[in-house]
Parts: C-alpha cells; sequence; structure tokens
C-alpha cells in the first residue's frame, strides 16, 4: 500500500549494500548536480519534485535521521533519508521540515522508500512542490553509500580536470612566455581559457596590451582601480564587479612597489582551473617584469658611460658606445632633464611614467640614476618630456606650494632642445632651471622660460632679500626718523637713469633737492653713485625688497 509506514528496525540496514557497478558516463569530469545523479543509469533516481531546479549542484552527499539536521548543515549537500524520526505523513511537519532544509541551502532530499515507506509520502512530496526544494526517490536496492561515493567520484572527476586544465594552461602560458613576442599572445591564451579577456597595465595605469582586441576599451576604464593597487605593496589583488562583468586585478612584482598590474573579466567568479591558469599568467609575467628589471639595469649602466663621453665632449666615442641603444636618439634635438625628489620613493615614480611613455612610444630614452636624483635624455617633444610636464603639472595642480620646493615630491630642471655637441651646456642649463624650480616651489621649470622671461623672479630668494635689506637699511632708518624721503629718490632717480629734471619732475621737487638727498644717500652708504656696480646693486636691493608688490613685478 502507498504510504505504509513500515516496521522500524526490519528489513536490511540502508547504506550497507554491495557497491553499484560505475555509470560509463558518470566517468566524464563535470562537476555534480542532481541533474547528473538522476542521469547515473546505475543509481536509479526518480525525481519526485523539483523537477525544474536539477541543475542545482551538490557539493556532498549526507544521510541523516535528525528531526532538525539543519544546524549540522553548510548547504548544497543532497539530504538522504529515510524518515526514521519523522512524521512523514503529516502535512504541517513536512511543510516546516522542508521549509528549514530549503532556508538552509540543502541542495535536495533523496528519500529511500522500502525501508520505513513503501513509497515517498504524499505529504512530502507536497511540501517539496511548495518550497521548490528537489526530492528524488531512492529505490530499495540503491544504498545511501552509492550515491555518496557517485558524489565523491564527481567531486574528485571535476577536480582532476580543473588541475589537468590548469597543468595544460601552464604549458601554453609558459611556451607563450618563452616565444619572447611580447605579452599579446600569452594574454589571448589566458582569454581563451577562462572565458573572457585579459589585460596588462604598465605602472602608470596605462594599457599595454589587452585579447581579445575589443577588451582594450573595457580595461582603459579601470586605471582608476589599477592605480589604487599599485599603492599596495605587492603581491596584491582587488574585485572589481558591476553591470558588464566581473574583473579580478592582480599585482605584478615582488618588490615594495608594484611593476604592473593584470586584469581578467569574466562572466562569473573564476573556478579551480580558470584559477590556475591567472596564478600562472601573474607569474610568468612577474618573472619577465623581473627580467625586463634586470635588461633596464645593464641599459642604465651603458647609458651612464654615453652620458659621460658626452659631457666630457666626446660626442663621436659616445656614438659608438651607443649603437643601436641609443644611437637613435643621438640623431635629433634631446632635451636633458634632471630630477630630483624629496619623498622616501625617490625619483622612481617619475622614471616610471617616463618608460612607460617612452616604451609606449618606441622612443629611447636614456635615464641615469645618481642617488636621490636623475639625468634623462628624452627625444625633444617626445612622449617621454611630455609625460614627464603631464606628471610635474599633476603635482602642482594637488599641492600647491606655498613654502618652497621642499614640500614638493620631485623638481626638475629642463633644458633648451640641444645636440651631441652641446650636452655639457644643456646639463648646466638643467641645473639652473632646476635651481630656480626649488627656489620658486615649482614641479619642473624649462630653461627656456628662464632664457625668455624676466630676471626679477630670481630676486625671491631669501640670500638676496637679505643682502638687500641690509644694504637699504641706513637709508630706510634715515626716513623713519623724518629727515627725507632718500628711498623714493634714489628709486626715482636710479629709474630715470641719472636724469636729474626728469626724476625731479617725477617726484614734485626742485633739482637741487634731488642733488642734495643724492649725496646724502652717498654720505649714509658710503658710496659713489658714480660707480656702475653700485648702481646695479642699489636698483636691484630696490627691486627685491619691493618683489611681493604687485605694482614692482
Amino acid at each position: 500500500m502507498r504510504g505504509r509506514r513500515r516496521g522500524r528496525g526490519t528489513g536490511r540496514p540502508y547504506g550497507g549494500a554491495r557497491d553499484l557497478i560505475p555509470d560509463p558516463e558518470g566517468s566524464r569530469p563535470m562537476p555534480p548536480t542532481l541533474a547528473s545523479l538522476v542521469q547515473h543509469s546505475a543509481l536509479k533516481l526518480t525525481v519526485r519534485a523539483g523537477a525544474d531546479r536539477l541543475d542545482t549542484p551538490v557539493r556532498w552527499a549526507h544521510a541523516s535521521e535528525l528531526a532538525d539536521p539543519v544546524p549540522y548543515m553548510d548547504g548544497g549537500e543532497l539530504l538522504l533519508v529515510t524518515a526514521t524520526n519523522l512524521d512523514a505523513e503529516n502535512a504541517d511537519s513536512m511543510r516546516r521540515y522542508v521549509r528549514r532544509l530549503a532556508g538552509a541551502g540543502v541542495a535536495g532530499v533523496g528519500f529511500a522508500v522500502g525501508v520505513n515507506y513503501e513509497d515517498v509520502p504524499q505529504a512530502l512530496v507536497d511540501a517539496a512542490e511548495e518550497s521548490g526544494l528537489p526530492l528524488l526517490e531512492v529505490p530499495r536496492r540503491t544504498p545511501f553509500l552509492a550515491i555518496s561515493k557517485a558524489v565523491s567520484a564527481a567531486i574528485a572527476a571535476d577536480q582532476y580536470r580543473a588541475v589537468t586544465a590548469g597543468f595544460e594552461a601552464q604549458r601554453e602560458l609558459t611556451k607563450a612566455a618563452l616565444a619572447g613576442d611580447g605579452p599579446a599572445d600569452l594574454l589571448a591564451r589566458l582569454a581563451a581559457h577562462i572565458d573572457g579577456w585579459a589585460a596588462l597595465y604598465d605602472t602608470s595605469g596605462a594599457v599595454l596590451a589587452a585579447a581579445p582586441d575589443w577588451a582594450a576599451r573595457r580595461a582603459a576604464r579601470l586605471t582608476p582601480d589599477v592605480e589604487r593597487l599599485r599603492d599596495r605593496p605587492a603581491p596584491a589583488s582587488i574585485v572589481v564587479a558591476d553591470s558588464e562583468d566581473r574583473v579580478e586585478l592582480q599585482s605584478l612584482g615582488t618588490g615594495r612597489r608594484a611593476r604592473g598590474a593584470l586584469a581578467v573579466g569574466t562572466g562569473a567568479a573564476l573556478g579551480t582551473a580558470e584559477r590556475y591558469a591567472v596564478h600562472s599568467a601573474v607569474a610568468l609575467l612577474t618573472l619577465t617584469t623581473a627580467r625586463s628589471r634586470s635588461l633596464q639595469g645593464a641599459e642604465q649602466r651603458l647609458g651612464a658611460a654615453v652620458l659621460r663621453m658626452l659631457l666630457a665632449g666626446q660626442p663621436d666615442h659616445a656614438r659608438a658606445v651607443a649603437g643601436d641603444l641609443y644611437g637613435g636618439l643621438l640623431d635629433a634635438p634631446f632635451r636633458l632633464l634632471i630630477a630630483e625628489a624629496a619623498a622616501p620613493a625617490g625619483p622612481e615614480p617619475l622614471i616610471e611614467t617616463m618608460e612607460a611613455a617612452a616604451a609606449r612610444s618606441g622612443e629611447a630614452l636614456l635615464l641615469v640614476p645618481e642617488g636621490e636624483r636623475v639625468v634623462v635624455l628624452a627625444a625633444d617633444g617626445g612622449a617621454a618630456v611630455a609625460a614627464c610636464a603631464a606628471y610635474a603639472e599633476a603635482q602642482d595642480d594637488r599641492a600647491p606650494r606655498e613654502g618652497g620646493a621642499e614640500d614638493s615630491d620631485i623638481v626638475v630642471g629642463l633644458s633648451a632642445p640641444a645636440g651631441p655637441i652641446a650636452v655639457s651646456a644643456a646639463y648646466k642649463q638643467a641645473e639652473q632651471a632646476l635651481s630656480v624650480a626649488r627656489r620658486r616651489g615649482r614641479a619642473l621649470v624649462e630653461h627656456e622660460e628662464l632664457a625668455a622671461g624676466s630676471v626679477l623672479p630670481l630676486l625671491a630668494d631669501d640670500a638676496v632679500r637679505a643682502f638687500a635689506d641690509g644694504m637699504l637699511r641706513a637709508l630706510h632708518e634715515h626716513d623713519a626718523k623724518g629727515r627725507g624721503d632718500l628711498v623714493a629718490s634714489l628709486r626715482a632717480w636710479l629709474s630715470r637713469h641719472g636724469q636729474w629734471d626728469a626724476a625731479a619732475a617725477d617726484l614734485g621737487v626742485h633739482r637741487h633737492t634731488l642733488r642734495y638727498r643724492m649725496r646724502r644717500v652717498e654720505e649714509i652708504l658710503g658710496r659713489s653713485l658714480d660707480d656702475p656696480d653700485v648702481r646695479m646693486e642699489l636698483w636691484l636691493a630696490l627691486k627685491a625688497t619691493a618683489a611681493t608688490t604687485p605694482a614692482e613685478d
């Protein structure tokens, strides 16, 4: 009779039966689901409820006769029961029981017939249908142990598939990395393995390569996230999720600063096989980056030798040493810049920015670190010089400085365009521009600014102001006692190049009065105004003491 309860303890103990013959299709590597268990020909399971939810993954199969097994569930289990301790024909009891299982995330229930019940009780079927919980009928000749083994075998097969696929991805990615054709092939293979897209970034957050090609635009929108990742010690990772896809960003490098980043975009979270592929790509790209840094070190040593020869006035020898590496740089006008930094990171961020810009544009860049400063030869009008200017402008915008260049992250002096025979002069120009940048509190000053501008801004130096104050102090003290206006008279006389009538008219006094005042200036200072050097020094002193007044600038 259907639904009739059997006497307790009668029949064969459930789970102690023979092992089932493995299903040939079950040997295929695939994650276990309720559907795969139903399709397993040796298990003979029948769907009694929830037929539309058989694609639910099964994390494990667990037998329990507890009236409330939920406290011992993690979610995703196929719960196997014989209803020994359940009132399986009571609708209210079964409704509460099933709702609690569904709320705990149980994947489904397997009910054994022929043990305590000849058939699955209708109350349990109705409760499962109401809650949308899959309910499978387990025939008496199918022991629970067989189901557990089938689930375990499927999980093991899926893990084996993942490991095998991961090793295959590692082999393919390694082959692509050793080919030496750049990161494009490696990214293309990685994108195929994860069924998504992949992109490589430099330290500035710019996209170096992407696969497939359409992913470059998607990857470019993640630059702010790459910059956020760059500020963390490597290795580091972050997840970016939006309506388009799920993106993982992984930093590249093992040192204090990341040397780049890898982005992978997929429609869902990475599986085990995909995770193997991504980790392999990160390791290979990190090794490639480290190798590139070693090569850059050798290039920098060669660049230092070339620079020394240029500064020594030996351009022909410098060309011979530069060869193909720097030879093209010396064939066109270039700029020499000197950068120094007060920040703990030194000039490294600026160096990385210029290197990335030069790499993207295919420019040669001669770069020689000198402790806390760096000397660079870069193509005039090229991407590296433009990147340097943009970096400096961003620094000025980010942190306006009032106290001078000591508050800045980096200070740069840039020469005028030069050629190989004029490197020594360009070096001096960059040094002069660097000195002015420090005094003005600016991140970058070009020498051409100094040549085309005014000398007056240079008078803002504290030492110049101290000299001016000392030179004019006696005249200011004289005027403060109300005995005349010698400072204003001196300024008017000097501005009129010593023309008595014109200067007197500017002051509104008689020219004899002005002559008397100039004699008093000579007496107080103990210096002759006939000396052109004295007149020059007094004029500069007057301008320096009035440098903060807009009318005098």
